[in-house]
């Protein structure tokens, strides 16, 4: 289900710096979800009004709008106003949010008005153009929430894009919404590895950058985070000629030739670590104690050994028969 409302937040200050330490993604694009359109407002607990949005139209429960929306608007009514006071656990979270500027661990109040609920649509029944815009949004969506550091719902945006970009369809579409389709999921696929890179996601990473490497060998991102999630499971002999393709691509990048130049240490240190490894388990020859020159009762050969314990069995056997025939 969709909805339309008016939200209003509210937050102190000026706008927060992004989150360290994260990367940038694909160029971003909207998209936003079915149609449930609502006017909202936003506001701080300390009264400050942060964000106005005349018309903001998501979709229920696809991570959209912040949780304190996904959670109020299924129940009120068409045409109803409601003031929804929110704990920072249902809206930005400790992560804060740069647009609108949301201070970390903010409580918000929302006015809300839900203008209308339509269903949601028929991924089957949509035109190539409306494909493209619906996967546009979600697409969106996960770049905000990578943005904040939220990988997780990021990763849930990106897979609600791509579905909408690879389910089936009934309308015939042309050549260049193909090729539209296309360039999104390649988009898509490279940000939801990014954000299973994050997670610590190897092996979805790892498909993740395969399924982009398919449509595109040369895809530099899909080369390169497929390097670095190789690294991380510690596959270095795999990793490095992967990064070394990606350099040979663009020669230039600084990122690319210390991930390569980091791991080639790494690789060299490991490979170190197992031969001294192997020596330690099969013995160094040339270390081998001497052997003594004389011959003690323990050199006796084995073949020897076991011949004289026979012909001291026989001995006895012998003597028993002896012994029965006196």
């Amino acid at each position: 289900m969709a909805s339309c409302a008016e939200p209003s937040t509210m937050g102190p200050e000026p706008a927060a710096p992004p989150p360290a330490g994260v990367p940038p993604l694909e160029d971003f694009e909207v998209l936003d979800g079915v149609e449930d359109t609502e006017g909202e407002e936003e506001e701080e607990e300390n009264g400050t009004r942060v964000q106005e949005e005349p018309e903001l139209v998501f979709t229920l429960g696809d991570c959209d709008v912040i949780q304190a929306l996904d959670l109020s608007v299924p129940l009120m009514d068409v045409g109803e106003t409601a003031m929804v006071t929110a704990d920072s656990k249902y809206c930005y979270g400790p992560q804060g949010s740069r647009s609108p500027y949301i201070p970390p661990h903010a409580a918000l109040c929302l006015e809300v008005t839900l203008k209308t609920a339509v269903d949601g649509p028929d991924l089957e029944m949509l035109t190539g153009q409306e494909r493209v815009a619906l996967a546009n949004r979600k697409r969106e969506c996960g770049n905000a929430h990578y943005q904040r550091a939220d990988f997780v719902l990021a990763a849930n945006s990106y897979d609600l894009a791509i579905k909408a970009i690879t389910s089936s369809a009934k309308v015939d579409m042309t050549f260049e919404e193909e090729e539209q389709l296309l360039q999104l999921k390649v988009k898509c696929l490279n940000n939801l590895a990014a954000s299973q890179l994050k997670l610590d996601h190897y092996r979805a990473a790892l498909r993740s950058c395969s399924l982009v490497l398919e449509h595109q060998p040369d895809n530099i991102k899909a080369l390169f985070r497929k390097g670095k999630v190789l690294a991380q499971q510690g596959e270095y002999s795999e990793a490095i000629p992967i990064l070394r393709a990606a350099l040979k691509l663009e020669p230039s990048n600084k990122t690319i030739h210390a991930e390569l130049s980091k791991l080639v240490k790494k690789h060299a240190a490991q490979r170190s670590t197992e031969t001294a490894l192997y020596r330690k388990m099969l013995g160094n020859p040339s270390r081998l104690p001497a052997k003594c020159p004389g011959k003690g009762a323990w050199s006796i050969p084995w073949k020897w050994l076991f011949g004289a314990t026979a012909v001291a069995l026989g001995g006895v056997a012998l003597s028993v028969v002896i012994a029965a025939r006196n």
